[in-house]
């Protein structure tokens, strides 16, 4: 059975046992998250969640994305701007999809 669930403004599709990066949450390595915004279990479509669906999952460990950079450059203003940006992620492992 799988689930789609919503974090962090994005949506993901899992399944028990999988591992998913997601966007940071406040949770120590080791520590069990609840996910309630379930959108989908299965055959079942929310309107616009499915009530009382959870997925639950342990957080694995908390970790930078790969290094992004931003550059701008003016043409003929003597003008240029380098920016660097690492994302902050979570790794989750799923570990059971709930309905009700």
């Amino acid at each position: 059975m799988f689930a789609v669930i919503k974090t962090g403004g994005k949506q993901y599709k899992v399944a028990a046992d999988d591992v998913i990066t997601i966007e940071k949450l406040a949770v120590e390595a080791g520590q069990t998250v609840t996910f309630d915004e379930v959108l989908m279990v299965g055959n079942t479509i929310g309107a616009p969640t499915v009530a009382g669906a959870k997925v639950t999952g342990t957080v694995v460990e908390q970790t930078r994305g790969p290094k992004t950079i931003s550059f701008h450059k003016r043409r003929r203003q003597n003008s240029k701007r380098k920016r660097g940006h690492r994302q902050e992620l979570t790794v989750v492992k799923i570990t059971e999809i709930a309905t009700a």
